[in-house]
């Protein structure tokens, strides 16, 4: 994942982006959610291929999984 994701705080803000492009992860996450398609995204961003689509899902899964341990638990 960490091949095809980058965060540089001079490219878009420092937002989590496919590595090589100015397309954020959360752009990609936002149109999977809205019902498109890798299919549809492949041929919206011609730049980007399968594998940096699954990467973004890889990354947004990742951050998932930190453990937040509220104050109060509400049973």
């Amino acid at each position: 994942m960490l091949e095809r994701i980058t965060i540089d705080p001079k490219i878009c803000h420092g937002q989590a982006c496919i590595r090589g492009t100015r397309i954020p992860v959360h752009q990609i996450l936002h149109m999977l959610a809205n019902g498109d398609t890798i299919e549809d995204l492949l041929e919206e961003y011609p730049s980007i291929k399968r594998e940096d689509i699954l990467a973004c899902i890889e990354y947004a899964a990742s951050l998932t999984e930190d453990q937040i341990i509220p104050d109060e638990v509400v049973a």
